[in-house]
């Protein structure tokens, strides 16, 4: 669903070594397809692909910093 020309920009954070940190609430597109949604205020996307929970961060990247 598009976003009106009111709605302000969805804020996205970069962490050197971390996860990408979202606004939420946010859906997902998985390589398969697939989507994923977190209605959380924010959301931690993993970058590293360790997370077990993946897309989401469970900070699995801390371990190999």
């Amino acid at each position: 669903m598009p976003k009106s020309p009111v709605d302000p920009p969805c804020r996205v954070r970069l962490e050197r070594r971390g996860p990408l940190l979202m606004d939420g609430p946010v859906e997902v597109e998985l390589e398969d397809g697939t989507t994923v949604s977190s209605d959380r205020f924010r959301v931690a996307l993993c970058t590293c692909r360790r997370s077990r929970r993946y897309p989401w961060c469970d900070t699995s990247h801390r371990e190999r910093s």
